[in-house]
């Protein structure tokens, strides 16, 4: 039996499947999206506490907090596990040994996929704005789909899907490993492709031939929506033309031609508006950066293509479309606002390659041209940060101060004894006045706390766990008004 029918079978009839990770983002949202289906969900994870808790605790999913072969029974049709577990973990090997079906989270989630019309959004940077854009947009569309986005998004009430149909389903699909191969699309986003996880794609050329591969992958008749202000986007599109003839084509940004040509992009204190060619509709935006503009125009022209898909015009759509635009408040960890005290406005975001640093902070200046840019960054793995040293260290020239930290290692390396922290400090120092260097993000909070004054931004990026600086300073600032952020543990399904 294939996957996709096994999971057709699970769901049709009411099995239960087990998820070993359960409290993983991506783990937590297709546990939902079966749950909500009909089939009867339960796991295990660590004992750690992530949002995700809250989450299952509503939808009554039992899960156990540690590890342990007698969790694993014979009742379970499916166990699905994060692929953070192998063999080594006590269920997974029970799993195995009973013979029941064993299947990784991404190879649940393209099986879960082929079940529908799915469109999968890809890319280095982009992709978690883009589908929560997406899915915001076609719940307020009132299209019948499913999303599912990487991260938690406040207008999927704070979960990572929304559901508001069965008809489409909309992914960010992930690029390390190749996971995206698992996807049945018959639609790709592509938001940009360029050099990362070098762990994995040792250069630009092999990282692109993955995408070509995830596009060659689209079903007859489908649709490659691709940004055309990114050089490697447009390069898989170039490619993908020479070999699919029979899909169509459709470019969005502000170099593209045709009806998602970005025009009349402006901004003010807060807010940015912009127009495209083929559509008769103001947009309005309220997170920052032209790459935010970029995202809501590819997820726009997702949006008519679902609408063309189920017959439906777009016209009748705009305003609501619109409404919902000027509404969406963004996801967890881009470009999130902690809060606001003492005159300072705390922010935290993931980005944690040069690109989306760069882009991240241009936009911050863009919206917020008065206040100072302060910023703590804490590069994500040794391959990443040797492999693209210059370009971080050219990245923070829209940051008034930087505040650098020691490398947040992985688990998928090891540290070879060349480039640390302290090495970025040095070439970013050279570049820059204003730069200084706590290896333990905590180490910096006295220095930050004598630098930081009312008006002033205070942004925390990377995957690492300096967000809990912005934790400790926003609560320190706000607790004379008696506030306080509720610390929560961060997307450990996305940090690799």
């Amino acid at each position: 039996m294939k996957l996709e029918e096994l999971i057709a079978a699970v769901i049709h009839k009411k099995e239960r499947v087990y998820f070993i990770g359960i409290k993983g983002t991506g783990m937590c949202a297709l546990a939902e999206l079966l749950h909500q289906a009909g089939a009867r969900i339960s796991g295990s994870d660590t004992a750690e506490t992530f949002y995700t808790c809250e989450i299952l605790d509503e939808l009554h999913i039992p899960y156990f907090e540690g590890f342990d072969a007698a969790h694993i029974t014979r009742e379970s049709a499916l166990v699905i596990h994060s692929a953070a577990y192998t063999d080594a973990n006590p269920e997974v090997a029970a799993a195995r040994k009973f013979g029941i079906p064993l299947v990784k989270y991404t190879d649940a989630l393209g099986a879960y996929s082929a079940l529908f019309d799915s469109s999968g959004i890809a890319g280095v940077h982009g992709k978690t704005t883009t589908t929560a854009i997406a899915g915001t947009l076609l719940a307020a569309a009132k299209l019948p789909a499913q999303t599912l986005a990487g991260s938690a998004v406040k207008d999927f009430g704070g979960r990572s899907t929304i559901n508001a149909g069965n008809k489409y389903f909309v992914a960010e699909t992930c690029e390390y490993r190749r996971h995206f191969l698992s996807f049945h699309p018959r639609r790709v986003l592509l938001t940009s492709v360029e050099s990362d996880h070098q762990d994995y794609y040792p250069d630009y050329p092999s990282i692109l031939a993955a995408f070509i591969e995830y596009g060659e992958r689209i079903a007859p008749g489908g649709e490659l929506i691709y940004c055309a202000d990114d050089a490697g986007a447009r390069e898989t599109a170039s490619v993908l033309k020479e070999r699919r003839s029979d899909i169509s084509y459709t470019p969005y940004g502000f170099n593209a031609k045709g009806d998602f040509r970005i025009t009349r992009y402006e901004t003010r204190e807060g807010a940015a508006t912009f127009e495209l060619v083929g559509i008769a509709q103001q947009w309005t935006l309220h997170i920052p950066g032209r790459h935010t503009a970029l995202n809501s125009a590819g997820a726009l022209a997702l949006v008519r293509a679902i609408a063309r898909a189920e017959g439906r015009p777009l016209e009748p759509m705009l305003g609501e479309l619109s409404r919902a635009l000027a509404a969406f408040s963004g996801s967890k960890r881009r470009t999130e606002i902690i809060g606001e005290a003492g005159g300072i406005l705390f922010m935290d975001d993931y980005a944690h390659h040069p690109t989306a640093i760069k882009t991240t902070l241009a936009g911050l200046r863009e919206f917020y041209p008065r206040r100072r840019l302060v910023v703590s960054f804490m590069p994500h793995t040794y391959s990443r940060t040797a492999a693209l040293l210059a370009d971080f260290a050219a990245a923070f020239e829209d940051a008034d101060i930087v505040f650098l930290h020691k490398i947040y290692g992985s688990a998928r390396e090891l540290y070879d004894g060349g480039v640390t922290g302290a090495t970025l400090f040095e070439q970013t120092k050279a570049r820059q006045g204003g730069v200084f260097y706590a290896a333990e993000p905590l180490d910096a909070l006295d220095q930050l706390k004598a630098t930081l004054r009312s008006g002033d931004i205070f942004i925390t990026l990377g995957a690492g766990d300096n967000w809990r600086l912005s934790a400790a300073l926003f609560n320190e600032y706000s607790s004379e008004k008696g506030g306080r952020w509720r610390v929560e543990k961060h997307d450990r399904f996305r940090i690799r």
